[in-house]
């Protein structure tokens, strides 16, 4: 699932569907999803370190796995497409 900015961009609806190669992980997946819609290349991460960008977020199985290492393998409920990987923009202010 993508956020609503990142949808318009890509022009694709709140699911995308990828095929990831296994063991799929956030890295992969990202891949995946920059390999399909090469309009998203460095709204998530950064192009050069691929780093999470600031304010982005992700989610698997409702918890928020953002500060995890990217080459952890996903959930099974993620990758059997039980569960969404949700990719959230986050907002800040006060």
């Amino acid at each position: 699932m993508l956020p609503a900015h990142l949808r318009t961009l890509a022009r694709v609806g709140a699911e995308v569907a990828l095929d990831v190669p296994v063991p799929a992980t956030i890295a992969s997946t990202l891949d995946a999803l920059e390999a399909r819609y090469p309009m998203l290349r460095g709204t998530i991460r950064d192009h050069d370190t691929l780093r999470r960008r600031p304010f982005i977020r992700y989610f698997a199985c409702e918890e928020d796995i953002s500060h995890q290492p990217t080459e952890m393998p996903l959930p099974e409920a993620i990758v059997t497409a039980r569960e969404p990987l949700i990719v959230l923009g986050a907002i800040a202010g006060g």
